[in-house]
């Protein structure tokens, strides 16, 4: 066994699970097969996987196995394990290089690990043979999440319409996405940097600020940990503003969602916007839903923020970049990995917790110096510049960070 392999066992025996998985990371795809099984393996029984115990137990016995090699791998994407699926596969393709399902399930360990590059090139090196769908709709995403949009662009244009209706929401929500980009490269560079611009080419989402921390450090304007602040709140809603008016959106009322943060924030926007705050009905037209976090959101109430009300517009708070919420919202003020919410032990009424997000001030921080200027009135000409693609489609949920790269598998 190798020194990271030892380390597995050593890990597993000090109960430390996770310490174990992060252990596997940096040689998953150098090790041996065999070792890499069996270590797998010892992490699955501790974990008490016992199909994924079994496939690399299996693998180890047999490295060169077409199907033992899939059923592992498949076993790792599917218990959230896809850095672990990626050399299992990889092999088992090589073995049967014309086999769809192997190469299906090898994009999808490369698509949870956000290598979308190596996805895209994988599919490429088909070339004519690469079926129409779902591979060259998947060649087209994973080219388009890399950051290579006129390339995207191309292969999109030989995309068929699918004939299964199954694939219909897919290739519409692509074309949104294409076009939102479109849109974004007028407004910005749309490179590798452009955070604010890939998010809305991707999600639809406008971001109203970008992280004063961290930004040369793998940050690039998300947030790691954040302890909320009334400020950052006020801000975030200051940034809300100036886009429904560089847009010309007007909503007559503010929709209240039931959780206790969405109340509070809702209360402070109504107060900050000059609007009348309402309970919520997926039905009203002419709104702003206001939202904390989205993934705190009752199922049933966010199911229902998927299709949007005419005139109808969602705002969240804090979005967390590394596990998305079930629908992006139209305007997000921050991007998160972890929020601390301000008012956590504040016991009071909602209304006055309200009222004191209202009455902070706006200002944004001045952080570490490194975040690019964000001032208020290039705020103001990007949402204009994109407004013919806001708040168009379905809200629909995209589980990638997008080319703009992060510290977050370091």
């Amino acid at each position: 066994m190798t020194i990271a392999m030892d380390d597995v066992r050593r890990l597993l025996r000090a109960g430390d699970l996770p310490g174990a998985v992060r252990s596997l990371r940096p040689g998953a795809e150098t090790a041996p097969l065999t070792e890499l099984a069996e270590a797998t393996r010892a992490l699955a029984d501790a974990a008490g996987l016992m199909d994924l115990a079994a496939a690399a137990e299996a693998t180890a016995e047999r490295p060169a196995d077409p199907q033992a090699l899939y059923d592992f791998g498949y076993g790792c994407v599917e218990h959230g394990l896809a850095f672990l699926a990626v050399a299992p596969l990889r092999e088992s393709l090589r073995l049967v290089p014309d086999s769809r399902p192997l190469l299906a399930e090898l994009v999808s360990a490369l698509e949870d690990e956000e290598r979308h590059a190596e996805a895209a090139a994988l599919l490429a090196a088909r070339g004519d043979r690469l079926a129409a769908w779902p591979e060259t709709y998947l060649l087209v995403h994973h080219t388009l999440l890399s950051g290579d949009l006129p390339t995207a662009r191309a292969v999109a244009a030989r995309l068929p319409t699918p004939e299964d209706e199954s694939w219909r929401w897919a290739h519409a929500r692509q074309r949104r996405m294409l076009d939102r980009a479109e849109l974004a490269a007028t407004a910005g560079p749309l490179d590798g940097a452009d955070l604010r611009g890939w998010q809305f080419a991707l999600t639809g989402t406008l971001l109203g600020t970008l992280s004063p921390y961290g930004y040369g450090a793998g940050m690039a304007g998300r947030y790691a940990f954040l302890g909320d602040s009334h400020d950052q709140c006020r801000r975030g809603l200051a940034r809300l503003a100036l886009a429904l008016e560089a847009t010309g959106q007007r909503p007559g009322t503010v929709s209240l969602l039931p959780g206790r943060s969405d109340r509070i924030l809702g209360l402070a926007a109504a107060a900050v916007i000059g609007l009348p705050a309402v309970p919520y009905e997926p039905a009203r037209t002419d709104t702003l839903v206001v939202a904390y976090d989205l993934n705190d959101c009752d199922p049933e109430v966010a199911r229902s923020l998927r299709l949007r009300a005419d005139g109808q517009v969602l705002y969240e708070h804090a979005t967390r970049w590394t596990s998305p919420p079930p629908v992006s919202a139209d305007f997000s003020a921050l991007l998160a990995r972890l929020v601390s919410v301000p008012w956590k032990e504040d016991e009071r009424p909602e209304e006055e917790i309200a009222r004191d997000i209202a009455s902070a001030d706006p200002a944004a921080d001045e952080g570490d110096g490194e975040t690019p200027p964000d001032p208020d009135e290039a705020f103001r000409a990007y949402a204009a510049a994109v407004a013919p693609g806001w708040l168009t489609g379905t809200r629909d949920r995209l589980g990638s960070a997008g080319p703009v790269h992060s510290s977050r598998f370091a």
